[in-house]
Order: C-alpha cells, then structure tokens, then sequence
C-alpha cells in the first residue's frame, strides 16, 4: 500500500506514524507533505522538523519519502494523493499547534468533503 500522510507539526506526525506503525509493513511506502504556507519561516521550520519524524519513526516501513509544499492543505494534499495515486490518506483530527482547537480541523473536512480515496482522521493526543 501507499500511504500519503500530511502533516503539519511534530505532534501529528508523530499521531499519524502511530496510527501506521500498527498498519504499514516493510512492502509499503508513505509519503509525508509538510504543507505550509511558503513566506512564514517559522511554520517552513515546523513543518520541516514534523517531516524529519517520520523515517526516523517508520523505520520498519519499505520506503518513507517526505517533502515539503505550500498551498491550501487540503488541495495540496489531495492534488499529491491523485499525483502519487495514493492508497490511503492519513491525517490529525485538527492543526497539531498545541493551542489548535479540538473539533474537526477545516483541512481534515475539506479532504473528507472531496474524498476520492479513503481518508483517515487521527486523534492528536493533548499535551
């Protein structure tokens, strides 16, 4: 399988890569995007060191690729799910900033209203 997990804080990828951890397999590859805004250092350095979690924490998995993008998340994460034709799409529940509201996040809504592939919602845990 082919798993896309977009993220955008350490905290969620470390959700998103426990949530594989007990699904992907040494025959599957995940793809992690960092989606952020392009002229804000400070979210490209958060964004950057999410991205570094993820090999480190699915080092049993085949292959784990990231990079990172800017745009509107969730059209720039379905655009890499249509482009890497992804199985599965893995993301938190909401923004994984520790002061981010706990309801469903806009960019997990908006990738679950145009779904053309399953989309998974993790819970981000609280601090």
């Amino acid at each position: 399988m082919h798993y896309l997990a977009g993220t955008d804080s350490v905290h969620t990828t470390a959700a998103i890569c426990d949530y594989l951890d007990e699904r992907a397999t040494g025959d599957d590859t995940v793809t992690a995007i960092a989606v952020v805004p392009a002229d804000d250092p400070t979210a490209r350095r958060d964004g950057d060191e999410a991205l570094n979690v993820a090999p480190v924490r699915l080092a049993t998995v085949g292959d784990v690729a990231t990079e990172r993008r800017s745009g509107p998340p969730a059209d720039t994460l379905a655009e890499a799910a249509r482009e890497y034709d992804v199985d599965e799409i893995v993301i938190g529940a909401h923004g994984g900033d520790p002061d981010a509201t706990r309801e469903l996040g806009s960019t997990a809504r908006r990738l679950l209203e145009g779904a053309t592939r399953p989309v998974v919602v993790v819970p981000i845990p609280e601090l």
